[in-house]
């Protein structure tokens, strides 16, 4: 198969796929890796109409470039890039796509700088956590606000890190003349929630709810913007919701790209660019079997709660397992616990998928197990697993 009919092949996959997830395929960048190909070779990739052509070793890049192997099209650097090659790569592709430590952006940042540039950039994330592959670590929350501070002075208000995120703070340092403070009202990782409010003053609240809207009522009056992924409780994974108020709109950042930028998506209808038919279906659906059905999210609110009451109440009352988390800042949505031991908590996750209780594993950060009890978990599902819980403990206390 020649080039040309390879990049045909692979164009026409994308399309159906990006038809049957309902996106525009004009949104999809092909990126053809030329690794071990050589400059005629990338000639006619570029011909047959390439998008990007990524490149993973600095010395072959080097050499096709004075070969004049990219011309015509995008060059992206996509292999792992060491510092001291740096300098042979910033200001000679159009984007970086394998940044995996802040020594390298660092260093991608000092070269641009000397030239007088910008250079794009991706940020490698190792979200399989293996040792053996670089890029940053998904709990690098710090690091990530390092990031932010790109777009805008960041300042973390309060954080209970020191304590294991076992709790809400609720002293707040926070900038009167910040553009916004922002928070998420459900931990999924550690199992924590807001039970309040934080007085911003005049500060808009953004809030991330993704991972507990509609599972209580929310008094929208008191955030600037919410936002949420519809996947936990609204409908299949595939779209966000956001809640803006009127006044905050029209002051996205020049950095805000135009399809992500609420004024936008409020002038179009939310039909800028090829809408998420199915997740607005099913959205609907949801919207009236809670309305109908449930009897509302103060309904809904009494359901959540008896559930989780039932496993927190199992949990307090034996010594086998353990929840760290304060009493009042539990999540109701996620409920994370531990076993006396981690070796105990792989053999609770194998015995349990094995009794159809699956995904209890927790999250790689914190280890130990997580049950997520989101609004379509029925009451049954957990009194089947307290009594399960309880089957294990007696057989391995």
């Amino acid at each position: 198969m020649s080039i040309a009919e390879n990049i045909a092949r692979v164009r026409a996959n994308i399309a159906a796929a990006a038809k049957e997830a309902g996106r525009d395929v004009s949104e999809i960048t092909l990126v053809g890796a030329s690794k071990m190909n050589d400059a005629d070779a990338c000639r006619q990739a570029i011909a047959a109409g390439i998008d990007v052509l990524g490149e993973n070793r600095e010395q072959e890049m080097t050499k096709k470039l004075a070969e004049h192997a990219y011309d015509g099209a995008p060059l992206h650097f996509i292999g792992h890039l060491q510092r001291n090659k740096v300098k042979n790569v910033v200001g000679k592709v159009a984007m970086i796509e394998s940044v995996g430590s802040l020594e390298l952006l660092s260093a991608i940042d000092k070269q641009a700088e000397k030239l007088g540039i910008v250079q794009d950039i991706l940020l490698e994330v190792n979200i399989g956590g293996e040792e053996a592959k670089s890029g940053f670590a998904p709990e690098s929350l710090e690091q990530a606000a390092e990031e932010a501070k790109k777009y805008g002075e960041v300042r973390i208000a309060a954080s209970s890190r020191e304590d294991g995120y076992t709790f809400i703070p609720r002293q707040f340092d926070w900038n009167p003349d910040a553009a916004y403070a922002y928070i998420t009202t459900n931990n999924t990782i550690y199992g924590t929630r807001y039970t309040f409010v934080p007085d911003t003053g005049a500060v808009p609240l953004v809030a991330d709810m993704s991972s507990m809207i509609l599972s209580k009522p929310v008094d929208v009056t008191k955030y600037g913007c919410i936002y949420f992924g519809v996947q936990k409780n609204v409908a299949p994974a595939g779209m966000a919701i956001a809640i803006v108020r009127d006044d905050l709109l029209g002051h996205a950042a020049d950095t805000v790209p135009t399809m992500m930028n609420y004024t936008t998506l409020l002038a179009k209808d939310s039909m800028y660019n090829t809408p998420p038919c199915w997740c607005i279906y099913m959205t609907g659906l949801v919207l009236k079997y809670l309305e109908n059905d449930i009897g509302g999210l103060a309904n809904m609110q009494k359901i959540n709660e008896a559930k989780a009451k039932v496993l927190y109440d199992y949990l307090d009352g034996q010594d086998f397992f353990q929840n760290p988390v304060e009493h009042r800042y539990r999540s109701t949505m996620n409920v994370t616990f531990t076993s006396p031991d981690p070796d105990m908590d792989k053999k609770f996750c194998a015995e349990a998928a094995e009794a159809g209780f699956v995904n209890l594993k927790g999250h790689r950060l914190v280890g130990g197990m997580r049950a997520s009890i989101y609004n379509a978990m029925p009451p049954e599902g957990i009194d089947k697993l307290v009594d399960f819980m309880e089957k294990f403990r007696k057989e391995n206390a």
